[in-house]
């Protein structure tokens, strides 16, 4: 009989009141705070953070040092690599406008969605207000301000879309159009998917 109690390593702090799923690993110096639910066979690399109230699905991978702060939700089976950061505030100051220091009441949180099975790449931020779609990749170092497609790639900063990536994560090519309709092929597993008019 095997032994899926979670695995938190000894440097990290996991608040009591979070939730965390059988199988996953904690390692080094990461946090989960207050409220938070991470679900079952998780990574967590060193020095992640995770937020109050943030809400992770099963199979997660969350590479060293990304942060994930309070409104994020995270679907099964993504990927979020290292330095990665989800913001929740569109309008950040340290203070009010008659200069006295902020407090939770005076700003309202913005949140994420990142879908099943999509990827952030390395150092990539996203704004709040956004949502990643299934199977979306996102490149090292994009700035997210608005909605990634289902399985669409994002460059840049900001992030723009550049093609579409197949489950497997290779880049699609197109095959045919017909009927506000654009067939694409995945090069390295054969898949075919089709995007535009009704899904």
């Amino acid at each position: 009989m095997t032994d899926d109690r979670p695995q938190i390593h000894p440097t990290a702090q996991v608040s009591p009141q979070a939730e965390i799923g059988p199988g996953t690993r904690i390692w080094h110096h990461a946090q989960v705070r207050e409220g938070a639910r991470i679900g079952r066979n998780c990574i967590l690399g060193k020095d992640v953070y995770v937020d109050f109230g943030v809400q992770i699905g099963d199979n997660v991978k969350i590479q060293n040092q990304a942060l994930l702060y309070h409104g994020v939700t995270v679907e099964d089976g993504v990927f979020i690599g290292p330095q990665v950061c989800l913001t929740n505030d569109k309008r950040p100051r340290a203070i009010t406008s008659d200069g006295r220091l902020k407090t939770d009441a005076d700003w309202e949180v913005g949140t994420i969605r990142v879908r099943y099975g999509a990827s952030l790449g390395a150092r990539s931020v996203i704004l709040p207000g956004v949502t990643i779609g299934r199977f979306a990749l996102v490149g090292a170092g994009a700035v997210v301000t608005r909605d990634v497609p289902d399985h669409g790639l994002v460059v840049g900063n900001p992030a723009r879309l550049v093609g579409y990536v197949c489950k497997c994560a290779t880049r699609l090519v197109e095959v045919g159009r017909g009927e506000e309709r654009v067939l694409m092929r995945c090069p390295t597993c054969g898949e075919t998917y089709r995007f535009g008019g009704e899904e």
